[in-house]
C-alpha cells in the first residue's frame, strides 16, 4: 500500500537507541536536501549529535510504515501561554511525496494541539515546505535572516477552528 494509509502516526519514544538512531539519520537525511533546496548548510540539526538530539526538550511523533519502519517524525515543544512551536518535521527522502508531511501534521492539528496556535519556521528558499505550511492552514509571518546567508520564513496557525487544509481530505 502507498499513501499516507500505509503509515499510523505514534508517539516516539527516543530512549530507544534505535528508534533515536532512526530519528537522526532521518532527520539529516531530510537537512541535507533542505541545505540544497535553500543553498545553506549550516542548519543546526546537520551538525546535531544523538545525544544532542535526544537532550532537547521535545516531544516526538512519527510516522510508521506497517511493518515498524519510521518514514518521518513531528517533534515540538509547548509555551506556557499554550502556543506551540513546531521544531523539526522531516520526512525520510525515500518516503517523499506520499503524504507523510501532511499526515504528521493533519495529526498533530487534530490530535495533538487541536485549536491552539501553532508556529513553524523554515528556510524562505523551501518551496515544498512553504507550501505545505499554507496548504494546513498556517499564515505566513515575515522572513528573517539568523545567521549571514540564511532566510528563514516564520508561520502561525492561529487558535480555534480553521477550516479544512486546501486540497486535504480530512
Amino acid at each position: 500500500m502507498t499513501g499516507p494509509h500505509a503509515f499510523r502516526v505514534l508517539p516516539l519514544d527516543l530512549t530507544d537507541d534505535a528508534t533515536a538512531a532512526a530519528v537522526h539519520r532521518i532527520g539529516r537525511a531530510a537537512y541535507a536536501v533542505e541545505a540544497e533546496l535553500i543553498g545553506f548548510d549550516g542548519i543546526p540539526a546537520l551538525a546535531e549529535d544523538l545525544a544532542g538530539m535526544r537532550a532537547a526538550p521535545l516531544r516526538w511523533s512519527g510516522a510508521v510504515h506497517g511493518e515498524g519502519s519510521i518514514a518521518g517524525f513531528l517533534a515540538w515543544e509547548e509555551a506556557a501561554d499554550g502556543v506551540v512551536t513546531v521544531d523539526r518535521l522531516c520526512v525520510d527522502p525515500a518516503a517523499f511525496r506520499r503524504g507523510v508531511a501532511s499526515l504528521l501534521l493533519r495529526h498533530a492539528l487534530s490530535e495533538l494541539f487541536p485549536g491552539r496556535a501553532v508556529e513553524v519556521t523554515t528556510g524562505a528558499d523551501n518551496a515544498p515546505a512553504v507550501a505545505l505550511y499554507a496548504r494546513h492552514g498556517f499564515l505566513r509571518g515575515p522572513d528573517f535572516s539568523p545567521a549571514p546567508g540564511l532566510l528563514m520564513a516564520s508561520f502561525r496557525r492561529p487558535g480555534g477552528e480553521l477550516p479544512a487544509p486546501k486540497g486535504v481530505a480530512n
